[in-house]
């Protein structure tokens, strides 16, 4: 799998990804400054990392957005090339036109830093299919802007198509009440796009890939796209 990390001015989680890109595919990712124009030939997977873009300035996500590297990024996913946006990332996708929606302040206003479960709405997906249906996993969340919010008729439409990976859940993968930590739309930590071929989640299923960090349940996403 050739893998290419888009390095932003204040991102800190890219370490993380390429370290478990590394591990799952044998191969380290090259990574792409926010002012390149192209992506490394070939690239198989685009990886949008976690952390605070430009400061957070404006949007989260907002000037991350409109760097010249998301034009290539935007050819590559129209191509039907793979996308996978965390935390950060994933606010980068939906201020980027990539995905729908966006993020906002946590429901309590506070920023939050813990281990937290979601539960796999479908493992048929080329992120997922290490997973089962409905299985619970734990994984790391830290971020002040996770609250998902999108208008009603964007939501219906995410629903109906199935484009929900994750839901926030207890350990027992039941959602809603206590279980969502931000107060994101229909307890949502994660949707695709239409073609399934980009995914953005808050979450940091990068931080769960080794036992003596707590758990490896994010592991499996990095080598489900490893032998995809």
């Amino acid at each position: 799998m050739n893998a290419a990390v888009i390095l932003f001015p204040g991102s800190n989680r890219e370490g993380d990804v390429v370290r478990a890109l590394a591990s799952a595919s044998g191969r380290k990712p090259d990574i792409v400054w926010h002012a390149d124009t192209e992506l490394p030939a070939k690239t198989d997977l685009v990886v949008l990392p976690g952390g605070f873009s430009y400061g957070d300035y404006l949007r989260c996500g907002a000037i991350a957005g409109r760097a010249n590297i998301m034009d290539a990024v935007r050819a590559h996913a129209a191509r039907g090339g793979r996308v996978l946006g965390i935390c950060n990332g994933f606010q980068i996708l939906c201020e980027s036109g990539l995905l729908p929606g966006v993020l906002m302040r946590n429901r309590e206003r506070r920023f939050i830093c813990k281990m937290q479960h979601l539960r796999v709405e479908r493992a048929d997906t080329a992120f997922t299919r290490a997973y089962k249906h409905g299985q619970a996993i734990k994984v790391a969340i830290a971020h002040g802007e996770g609250n998902y919010v999108a208008d009603d008729e964007t939501l219906r439409r995410i629903e109906g198509e199935g484009r929900v990976a994750f839901r926030y859940c207890d350990a027992n993968g039941t959602v809603g009440g206590a279980a969502n930590p931000n107060g994101s739309a229909h307890d949502i930590a994660g949707i695709y796009s239409e073609k399934f071929n980009v995914l953005g989640l808050m979450p940091h299923p990068e931080n769960l890939i080794d036992p003596l960090a707590g758990g490896i349940d994010g592991r499996a996403m990095f080598e489900a796209l490893a032998a995809a």
